[in-house]
């Protein structure tokens, strides 16, 4: 792989299409290799505009809107970073030969909707997941779970993120409540939602699954340690790395991530998430052609994060998964409905021994934003945990 030089007639120009936390840290791992970084969001002064070489505000679902800005910055490489994308477009533009989509035009078209990555791993490749369905209206929905997915249950839009428009229903009282939030939650509203059976597993994992070039140009497939989350409403609150398990579900979970990541192809970093039972049994769940949010937490646990690895896949270079020592992330909430926030108590929360944070900059906050995470690392998960969480406390938003 060649770079150029930033801003200049031979740069290597890379766009990323959404600009939130996690591509902020990716703009950050390419520029330290002397690449420049284009930024696109639906949003002024997201995350990633305030620290890359252009900013674009744009609604990437519109394809001619997403046509006319590639062919205006015309990047080497198009990095998704959301799932509110014209799929379409960004296929017919890497058909056209006018960019490498990152991983590749297929693996964001089946990964930005549920339905096509889930009807991939159960149907195409034949592995385990919870019991499913897709439904278009209300009436669609309570038919599905009659039929057999039942209460409990999971109900997401097929074009969401990050847990938004999820919840679980666990009777006939709360399921039209369900149905709205989907709605409210989706980034494309297609009006489409799966419903999962709630499975008695035991835990699940983020496995950071990485596809990079070795020495001879090939490309080979590795593994991060196993990452442990905790969700409230869809949403991650906490993770930890490494997470407890058996190797015989370990070996299982990676067997699984290397055929996700086989049949959509291309390089960078994947983000798949799996459910383990009671008897070790490996499920798949989600997965996603970048870092993960819970994977934050590899900024103080591993030797590259997870950021750094996508970098370096993407350009081509060498990556190392090993793991430094035992750690956890916490969020910071924004807590409050206001522009421009500000946040106090940063002080306490540093003067924490092993102790990072990471305040997002995003210009809106809301009560359950996501606007910064703690980082803690120490000799054990547990101890990060409890660390984490108190770390997170410490940092208080304010609008004065």
């Amino acid at each position: 792989m060649k770079i150029g030089t930033p801003l200049s007639a031979n740069a290597t120009r890379v766009m990323l299409l959404g600009s939130g936390e996690l591509g902020k840290e990716v703009i950050i791992a390419l520029q330290r290799f002397g690449v420049e970084v284009i930024a696109a969001d639906r949003y002024a002064d997201a995350p990633g505009h305030q620290v890359a070489h252009r900013a674009h505000v744009i609604d990437m679902t519109d394809g001619a809107a997403l046509r006319a800005l590639v062919e205006q910055e015309r990047p080497q490489i198009i990095v998704p970073e959301i799932e509110a994308i014209a799929t379409d477009m960004l296929a017919e533009i890497e058909a056209d030969g006018l960019v490498t989509v990152i991983p590749k035009a297929r693996a964001t078209q089946l990964t930005m909707n549920r339905e096509g990555i889930r009807c991939m791993v159960a149907e195409e490749l034949g592995l385990p997941t919870s019991g499913y369905a897709f439904a278009d209206s209300f009436d669609e929905l309570q038919a599905a779970i009659d039929a057999g997915v039942g209460y409990p249950c999971v109900i997401k839009p097929v074009m969401s993120s990050s847990g938004k428009g999820q919840s679980t229903v666990r009777n006939a009282e709360e399921l039209a409540q369900a149905w709205e939030y989907a709605a409210s939650g989706a980034r494309v509203d297609s009006g489409r939602v799966i419903v999962e059976a709630f499975g008695d597993f035991v835990y699940e994992i983020t496995l950071l699954t990485v596809r990079s070039l070795n020495g001879d140009g090939e490309v080979e497939t590795s593994f991060c340690e196993p990452i442990g989350h905790r969700q409230e409403q869809g949403d991650y609150v906490e993770s930890w790395q490494p997470q407890p398990m058996s190797s015989a579900a370990l070996d299982r979970a990676r067997e699984i991530a290397l055929k996700v990541t086989d049949n959509l192809g291309g390089l960078g970093l994947f983000g798949v998430e799996l459910f383990i039972d009671a008897e070790d049994r490996v499920y798949f769940s989600e997965v996603s052609p970048r870092p993960h949010d819970t994977g934050m937490v590899t900024m103080v646990t591993q030797q590259q994060n997870e950021f750094e690895l996508h970098a370096r896949a993407i350009l081509g270079l060498p990556v190392d998964t090993s793991l430094r020592t035992p750690g956890a992330s916490a969020v910071i909430y924004g807590g409050v409905e206001a522009k421009g926030i500000a946040f106090e108590g940063l002080e306490g929360a540093l003067a924490t021994p092993c102790s990072e944070v990471r305040l997002f900059g995003k210009p809106e906050s809301y009560l359950r934003r996501r606007m910064g995470v703690a980082l803690v690392y120490d000799e054990s998960v547990e101890l990060a945990r409890t660390t984490a969480r108190q770390v997170a406390g410490k940092v208080r938003p304010t609008t004065d």
